[in-house]
C-alpha cells in the first residue's frame, strides 16, 4: 500500500526511532556496514522510509557512506569522544545558568527528591531497580537542563548528540552498580547548587561531572 501524505512524516520518524533504538540496543554496532535492504530487516519498515531516513542518518552522521563500500554506522574514535563531549559541555553549561535562573522551585525540588531518595536506597542494596532509576535520573537531569530553553532546534540537536554518548560508551547505557551512588552524588550537588540559584556552582559542577565522564570514555579514569 503506497503511504499517504499524512503517513509518510509517521512512517520517516518510525524509521529513525527504529534504527536508533536498535544502535542503542546493539543490535546495530558502531562501524558496522549496512545496506539499505538490511535496514528494511532491521527496522521492519518499507524501503520507502528507510531511503528517506538516510540523508537524515547522514546529515546527524549517524551513518556515513564509503565509496564502493556502502553505509557505516558511526565509528568510535578518539575524534568522535572529543567532539561529542565538547558538544555536551557546551550546550548543557550554557542551558544550565538559564535553569538556574528560570526554573519553577517545584521543578528543581522534584530532581532534589528524586537523587536523594535513590541514594538512600543505594545505601541499602544496589538492586536492578535502584540501577534502572538510577539511570532514568541522570538522563532526566540533563534532558530537562537543555529542555527548559525551550528551543527545538538545541533539543533535537542535544538528542543526536546523546545517542553519540551512548554509543561511546555503550557500557555505561545502564549505569554500572558500584558507580551507582558516586554519579547521583554527583548529581546532587548539582541539583543543590540549582536549589541554591547559584549558577557558578551549578556550571562548575555539572562541567566537572561531564570532564569526569569523558575521562572515563576515553579511559583517563576507572
Amino acid at each position: 500500500m503506497a503511504e499517504t501524505g499524512t503517513d509518510a512524516p509517521k512512517l520517516r520518524e518510525r524509521a529513525y526511532a527504529a534504527f536508533t533504538n536498535r544502535l542503542l540496543a546493539r543490535e546495530i554496532v558502531p562501524g558496522q556496514f549496512v545496506s539499505q535492504r538490511e535496514l528494511v530487516e532491521i527496522t521492519g519498515l518499507p524501503l520507502g522510509a528507510i531511503r528517506e531516513l538516510v540523508p537524515r542518518l547522514e546529515a546527524e552522521g549517524l551513518i556515513v557512506t564509503i565509496p564502493q563500500r556502502g553505509m557505516q554506522v558511526a565509528h568510535v574514535d578518539l575524534s568522535l569522544i572529543r567532539n561529542a563531549f565538547q558538544f555536551r559541555l557546551m550546550m548543557e553549561r550554557e542551558a544550565v545558568e538559564v535553569f538556574v535562573r528560570e526554573a519553577p522551585d517545584a521543578e528543581i525540588e522534584r530532581l532534589l527528591e528524586a537523587h536523594e531518595r535513590i541514594i538512600k536506597d543505594a545505601k541499602k542494596k544496589i538492586t536492578p531497580d535502584v540501577i534502572r532509576r538510577a539511570q532514568l535520573a541522570d538522563w532526566d537531569m540533563h534532558d530537562t537542563i537543555v529542555d527548559f530553553l525551550g528551543n527545538e532546534i538545541v533539543s533535537s540537536a542535544y538528542r543526536v548528540n546523546s545517542i553519540k554518548i551512548r554509543l561511546i560508551r555503550q557500557a555505561e547505557v545502564r549505569l554500572d552498580p558500584s558507580r551507582v551512588e558516586t554519579v547521583m552524588r554527583e548529581h546532587l550537588g548539582i541539583v543543590r547548587s540549582m536549589a541554591a540559584r547559584d549558577i557558578e556552582g551549578a556550571r562548575n559542577a555539572l562541567g566537572a561531572h561531564i570532564q569526569d565522564a569523558k575521562n572515563r570514555a576515553m579511559g583517563l579514569s576507572p
